[in-house]
């Protein structure tokens, strides 16, 4: 059971946006891009996904951009790894029930159960969660720290 470079970006890139710009300051993906080395064709599709799930909004023009749909702390992690069509399922059958010769493995039940445990686990950490983490501020502070346009950005995760 592996969770795919798809969730991972997507999770990235959201908390990526929660810090640089959450519900106020639209950011683009370029700057995601950059700062967290994704490639940018890859997160238009992405984040295209997101757009049609109601996770994010986007702004045309001029200072346009990204910025979350609504707080971090509603945006469960489990919500943005559906919206790019992942699941984390550990079961060979992906929960089809057709392991073995069309029936339930002898371990089915097992796998299912740990799947079910890992969707909860997600299901019960918010973006904002992760946003106020200490480790992921020091990683902000970071960033913000080898560019220098980076460092006069607003990281929304670090204001008082």
């Amino acid at each position: 059971m592996k969770l795919t470079t798809k969730g991972r970006y997507a999770v990235t890139a959201m908390l990526d946006l929660a810090l640089y710009g959450g519900r106020e300051q639209p950011v683009t993906l370029a700057e995601i891009a950059r700062r967290q080395d994704i490639s940018l064709s890859y997160l238009e599709q992405l984040f295209a996904k997101l757009r049609n799930e109601g996770l994010v909004t986007s702004t045309r023009g001029p200072g346009g951009g990204y910025t979350l749909s609504r707080d971090p702390d509603e945006i469960a992690i489990a919500a943005i790894i559906g919206a790019v069509d992942e699941s984390v399922d550990a079961t060979r059958c992906r929960g089809e029930f057709d392991c073995s010769e069309q029936r339930h493995c002898l371990a089915h039940d097992l796998w299912a159960s740990l799947s079910e445990r890992i969707h909860r686990f997600f299901e019960n950490i918010s973006l904002g969660e992760l946003q106020r983490r200490q480790a992921v501020r020091e990683v902000a502070r970071r960033q913000r720290g080898t560019d220098g346009a980076e460092a006069n950005q607003r990281v929304v995760a670090l204001e008082p």
